[in-house]
């Protein structure tokens, strides 16, 4: 039975990142595509322009239209700028009890426009970050999480130990912005589990962490275990850099739909 994925994310008109990308994740992993929209955010490849934030109670209300009428197997939650926002989610998800919860920890956006204001830090920390099954902090938001610079491998499973000691039951802190590679450390609250990635030269970043964060609750909803979930999400966006179309005059996506493309004879 086709498994039923929820995202809790803002938009993007570019079709790039946030519920746009998270929505085609989904999709190209099997599963049904739900989306919960936080804030009507204007961004495309180049950039964040600015962002409108869903009142509290209409993110409720849409949180209940789609719990009410459809099992939801797995949510992932994306950008969540003010603390109503964190709450009101934080709430919903304690009622409803989702089998799974992947948050990707949106702090600053790659144009570095930031998308989660000051004070709603502490609320992450304190109410959200905890429901979290799994956490997928970049290195710049594990700094902010832990108030710790990180420059080695053993930096970021300190901060991965760090993060996971706030609530969150495992925590993925990505290397992407490490000069030397790519490597991903997960810590799943016992062991460390290193993934390590040929960094890509390439401009098509844009909504990577919102698809990698979707692919491993893709993943999960799927049925694999944790770190084959992470595995696998890792090599998708791999995947998704390497065959990305030259899209926009900025950042591009990845290639959502790249393995379907290729079963059909659509690509190069």
């Amino acid at each position: 039975m086709m498994k039923h994925v929820l995202s809790i994310a803002g938009t993007d008109p570019s079709g790039g990142a946030g519920a746009a990308a998270d929505c085609k994740t989904f999709c190209a992993h099997g599963c049904f595509a739900l989306n919960v929209i936080t804030a009507v955010v204007s961004q495309n490849t180049q950039g964040v322009r600015g962002y409108m934030d869903i009142t509290p109670d209409l993110i409720a209300s849409q949180i209940d239209a789609v719990f009410e009428d459809i099992d939801v197997d797995a949510v992932k939650i994306g950008m969540v700028s003010v603390p109503e926002t964190i709450r009101v989610i934080a709430d919903k998800l304690k009622q409803y009890q989702p089998p799974y919860i992947v948050i990707d920890p949106v702090m600053v956006a790659t144009s570095g426009h930031r998308l989660l204001v000051p004070e709603a830090e502490q609320t992450l920390k304190e109410v959200l970050l905890p429901m979290a099954d799994v956490l997928t902090p970049n290195l710049p938001e594990a700094e902010v999480l832990t108030g710790k610079s990180i420059e080695s491998l053993h930096d970021m499973e300190e901060a991965a130990k760090a993060i996971a000691a706030m609530g969150a039951k495992a925590v993925l802190v990505k290397g992407g912005h490490r000069i030397a590679d790519a490597t991903d450390i997960l810590f799943d609250g016992h062991d460390f589990h290193y993934y390590k990635g040929k960094r890509l030269e390439s401009t098509s970043t844009h909504g990577t962490g919102c698809s990698l964060s979707s692919a491993i609750a893709s993943n999960l909803a799927n049925g694999l275990s944790l770190p084959d979930a992470v595995g696998a999400a890792k090599e998708y966006v791999f995947e998704g850099i390497a065959h990305a179309e030259p899209i926009g005059k900025g950042h591009g996506p990845i290639h959502h739909f790249y393995e379907l493309y290729k079963k059909a004879g659509w690509t190069k």
